[in-house]
């Protein structure tokens, strides 16, 4: 019995590299040790007040029983109005699928389109989920390399080239989790022109940082015209409005396709958490202003981070335009040892940083990027400036 008796998809499953750290540098943490996590994705501000009494506003009118499988209508409507007009996307409310959290709403999509043997193409770094998602599905990752001098974005003609007639589905997140990086609408314009020519192939656009964006150019790929019956446009609450645990994310894209997510997830959770959705059609409805002062605080943590971690000898970064992390290249130090410990990659260097200077941080190997480490910038400045100081001391002793 044991783990002979799984399955065999469970068993080729990767556990969560996130939220395996997270889980690791809290047991610590429960021992006594003075852990500090830059590990996971999540905004250590509240949800706004406003947002927060719509939740109790909804109890009180006893919003308590099952709700709709895509979601409560007041909630895609605010959705589609949502998308009009920040995004200049046009979708009607039987093309929005509402689900518990984005990262339900990118399996819904997976398992709606991929067929076994189907390719999917994933720009590296991407985010952990996207992977075992595909093989899960069984889907064929086709995983395109990009380089920090390029900050980490794939181009058009890297993206041409991996296109087969085989390829189903291409994945991608703008402002990116792990690498910050933000697709400029030049860029997105060309990737769309070249996908558009290939009518068996989707876009995944994962959009869950997008006001976490230091830029003035934020795009969704859907708003070109010629690519957007191909793209499903996935989003939710978590980063933009501190929602993490509230678990509300969407997807919009064709009828047809959301029809088929939606199909998928009437058999496996029905619909989301009631009052949750409830406080989402509030949140949508005010927006990017309730968001103003997080995203404010997160783009000078950035310089903050930016300017400590190129200050440490060895450690390659680049400055990026959105999201809340870090995703310097330390491939510099592989093959250094202490007296005791050998840094063969950027696995051991994470559990080397663990022991040694109790900061919890995530390899890049997780994401697709082996030489690079994920640094998430969400804690308090003071608490990021030691984070340095301990990793700068840990990594000198190194040699």
């Amino acid at each position: 019995m044991g783990n002979s008796s799984l399955s065999q998809r469970v068993q080729e499953m990767t556990e969560s590299a996130t939220i395996a750290m997270s889980q690791k540098s809290r047991a610590m943490t429960e021992k006594g040790l003075d852990v500090i996590s830059l590990s996971i994705g999540q905004p250590d501000f509240n949800t706004p007040d406003i947002i927060k009494e719509a939740a109790k506003t909804a109890i009180d009118e006893n919003y308590s029983k099952y709700t709709p499988v895509g979601g409560f209508l007041p909630l895609r409507q605010a959705i589609a109005d949502k998308l009009k007009r920040e995004n200049n996307l046009e979708y009607s409310t039987d093309e929005i699928s509402v689900s518990t959290g984005a990262k339900q709403a990118i399996i819904n999509v997976i398992l709606s389109l991929v067929n076994p043997g189907d390719e999917v193409i994933l720009p590296a770094p991407f985010w952990v989920s996207y992977i075992e998602q595909i093989k899960f599905a069984g889907g064929i990752p086709v995983v395109i390399p990009t380089k920090i001098e390029n900050n980490f974005k794939v181009t058009t003609e890297e993206l041409s080239s991996s296109i087969t007639h085989k390829t189903k589905l291409i994945i991608y997140s703008s402002p990116c989790n792990p690498s910050g990086s933000v697709y400029t609408s030049k860029e997105l314009n060309s990737i769309a022109i070249e996908v558009a020519k290939h009518k068996n192939t989707f876009i995944l656009s994962d959009e869950i940082y997008e006001y976490i964006n230091f830029t003035n150019d934020s795009t969704s790929i859907a708003s070109f015209p010629v690519i957007k019956e191909q793209v499903i446009t996935v989003n939710g609450v978590a980063k933009g409005f501190a929602m993490t645990g509230w678990r509300i994310g969407y997807a919009a894209g064709p009828s047809w396709l959301i029809k088929a997510c939606n199909k998928i997830q009437g058999q496996f959770t029905s619909g989301a958490n009631s009052i949750a959705q409830r406080a989402c059609i509030t949140a949508l409805n005010e927006g990017e202003k309730v968001s103003i002062q997080m995203k404010a605080s997160f783009l000078r943590r950035r310089n903050l981070m930016h300017d400590l971690i190129q200050g440490i000898p060895g450690i390659k970064t680049n400055k990026p335009n959105g999201a809340f992390y870090l995703f310097p290249d330390v491939s510099s130090f592989f093959g250094k040892s202490t007296s005791d410990t050998t840094i063969s990659n950027a696995n051991d260097l994470c559990e080397y940083l663990l022991s040694d200077a109790l900061v919890a941080l995530v390899s890049g190997a997780a994401f697709g990027a082996p030489n690079c480490i994920r640094i998430s910038y969400a804690s308090a400045d003071e608490v990021l400036t030691e984070a340095c100081i301990r990793i700068k001391k840990s990594l000198s002793k190194l040699k």
